[in-house]
C-alpha cells in the first residue's frame, strides 16, 4: 500500500470516528461538517481507485 492510500484511508477512519462522536454528543453542525469532508474523502477514493471497503459509513 502506497503512502496516498494509507493516508487517505486513515484519514476517512479519522473523519468517521469525528463524525460518530459528534452525533453522538448531539452537535448537529460539527456532524455536518464531518459528513462533508467524509463524502470529500470517499469521492477522492473513488477518484483514485481506492478501495475504501468497511471504512464506508
Amino acid at each position: 500500500m502506497d503512502a496516498f492510500t494509507a493516508g487517505l484511508l486513515h484519514r476517512i477512519r479519522t473523519t468517521q470516528s469525528d463524525l460518530t462522536h459528534a452525533r453522538e454528543t448531539g452537535d448537529d453542525f460539527l456532524a455536518d461538517v464531518e459528513q462533508a469532508e467524509l463524502d470529500d474523502l470517499h469521492r477522492l477514493a473513488a477518484e483514485h481507485g481506492v478501495e475504501v471497503g468497511a471504512t464506508r459509513a
